[in-house]
C-alpha cells in the first residue's frame, strides 16, 4: 500500500484559503427598456388595469409616487403582457404559473445583461469564473435562474452555483457576503454574484374594497433591474484592480419585527405585508449600535461616521431621512443612494449593487482623489434584517 507523504490538515486548510482579503474587482448593471416617469405613472397603471373609474385611488397613487424618491422606474411588463394576461388583475384567479414562466424566461437574460458589463471590466476570461451566486425574488424554480445564467454567459460546468429566494431588499448585501466567504476560503475564487428583480411576479390591480394602502405602495415604489459583482481575494495585477475591499460582515435580526416585512409565494403571485411606519425607523434606531460593534470588533472603536462613505439601501427617502439624522450625517453622505432610488426607484435586491456602482463613480470622479478610506455597506429585508459590511478603499480610485 503506498504511502501518503505527511501533510496535516492543517497544512491543507491553509493551503486552500486566500491570502488576502476578498475585495469587489467589478461590477455591473442593467435595466429592461420599458421606463416610465413616475409622474405618468397613475395614470399609465390604472389605463393597463382597468379601473380608470377609481379616481380617488388614482389620487392616492399619485400622491405616493410623489413621495417615492423616484422620477422613473424599468419595467420587463409591458402594457401588452398585462393586456394578454387578464389573470394577473384577478386575485381570485391563479396566476403564479405565467408570472413564473415569464419571469424564469426574462430574468436570466436581464442578469446576463449586468454579469457581461461585469466581467468585461474585470478584464479576465468567462472561464476564470468559479463560482456563482444569484439572489432573486421573482422566481422559483429548479433548475432554477443560477443554471440558466450559468447556460448564457457560458461559464464552465464545474462551476459551484448558490440561489437566494425570497431575501426581499436585503438579497443584495446576502450575497455578497456568501461571495466574501467563498473567496476568502477558496484559493484562486472568483465569485460572480447576480441579483435580478422583475416585479412581473408581483404586479396587482388596484382593489376597490382595499382599506390600507399595500397594494398601492408596492406598484408606486419598486420596479426592475439587475447588478452584478465579481468578487475575489488575491488580486492578480495588473489585470484585477479591486474597488472595495470586503472587511467584516454581520447580519441581525431586530427581534419582534416579523411582522414589519414579509412576502409570500401565492396563486396569486408574490405578496406581502408592508408596515410603513413601523418599517421607516427601525433602520435608523439599530444603526449606530450594529455599525459600533462591527468596527469595535476590529479594532476601531470611535469611528466617525461623517469619516465614512455610504452605501445604503434607498428603500424609501424617508428611511434615508432617519439615518441621515440618527447618525448626523453630513448632507450629502447619502447621496448615492438617493440617486439610484431617483433613476431606478426601489429594485429590491439589485438596488444595493447599483449604490455601490454609483459610489465607485463618484469616488473615481472626486477631484484629487480626496475620499473617505473606510465605508459602510447597509441593506434592509425581511426579519426585520439589517445586513452590514465594513469596506475598504485599497487604494486611490483614481487608478481604478
Amino acid at each position: 500500500m503506498a504511502t501518503i507523504s505527511h501533510v496535516t490538515i492543517h497544512d491543507i486548510r491553509r493551503a486552500q484559503r486566500a491570502d488576502t482579503t476578498a475585495a469587489v474587482l467589478a461590477i455591473g448593471t442593467a435595466n429592461p427598456v420599458t421606463c416610465i416617469s413616475q409622474a405618468d405613472y397613475p395614470d399609465y397603471y390604472f389605463r393597463i388595469t382597468n379601473r380608470e373609474h377609481l379616481t380617488d385611488l388614482k389620487h392616492k397613487l399619485n400622491n405616493l409616487c410623489q413621495a417615492s424618491g423616484a422620477d422613473k422606474r424599468f419595467f420587463h411588463h409591458t402594457e401588452e403582457m398585462i393586456a394578454a394576461h387578464p389573470e394577473f388583475l384577478d386575485r381570485a384567479t391563479p396566476s403564479l404559473d405565467a408570472r413564473l414562466d415569464i419571469a424564469a424566461a426574462a430574468g436570466p437574460e436581464l442578469a446576463a445583461q449586468a454579469a457581461e458589463r461585469a466581467i468585461v471590466r474585470w478584464g479576465r476570461p468567462v472561464a476564470d469564473i468559479t463560482h456563482l451566486v444569484v439572489a432573486t425574488n421573482s422566481g422559483a424554480q429548479a433548475p432554477g435562474a443560477d443554471h440558466r445564467l450559468a447556460s448564457l454567459l457560458g461559464l464552465r460546468p464545474t462551476v459551484r452555483r448558490t440561489m437566494l429566494h425570497l431575501s426581499g431588499c436585503s438579497a443584495g448585501a446576502a450575497a455578497l457576503r456568501l461571495a466574501k466567504d467563498l473567496a476568502e476560503n477558496s484559493r484562486g475564487a472568483r465569485v460572480l454574484v447576480a441579483c435580478v428583480e422583475l416585479n412581473v411576479v408581483a404586479f396587482h390591480g388596484p382593489r376597490e374594497e382595499e382599506d390600507y394602502p399595500q397594494t398601492l405602495t408596492c406598484q408606486a415604489v419598486f420596479g426592475d433591474g439587475a447588478g452584478a459583482v465579481i468578487v475575489g481575494a488575491d488580486a492578480v495585477r495588473p489585470v484585477e484592480r479591486p474597488l472595495f475591499e470586503m472587511v467584516a460582515v454581520s447580519q441581525a435580526v431586530i427581534p419582534g419585527t416579523e411582522h414589519v416585512l414579509n412576502m409570500r409565494l401565492t396563486e396569486h403571485g408574490l405578496d406581502g405585508r408592508v408596515s410603513i411606519k413601523e418599517l421607516i425607523p427601525l433602520a435608523a434606531a439599530n444603526a449606530d449600535e450594529l455599525l459600533s460593534d462591527a468596527f469595535r470588533q476590529l479594532g476601531l472603536a470611535g469611528v466617525e461616521w461623517n469619516d465614512l462613505f455610504w452605501v445604503v439601501h434607498p428603500g424609501a427617502p424617508s428611511i434615508l431621512d432617519q439615518i441621515e439624522r440618527a447618525l448626523r450625517l453630513e448632507p450629502g453622505k447619502l447621496a448615492a443612494s438617493r440617486k439610484v432610488l431617483r433613476e431606478n426607484g426601489n429594485m429590491l435586491g439589485s438596488t444595493l449593487i447599483f449604490v455601490l456602482d454609483e459610489q465607485r463613480r463618484r469616488m473615481e470622479e472626486e477631484e484629487g482623489g480626496r475620499t473617505a478610506e473606510w465605508g459602510v455597506m447597509m441593506g434592509f429585508g425581511p426579519g426585520f434584517t439589517i445586513e452590514t459590511m465594513v469596506l475598504h478603499l485599497p487604494e486611490c480610485p483614481k487608478e481604478q
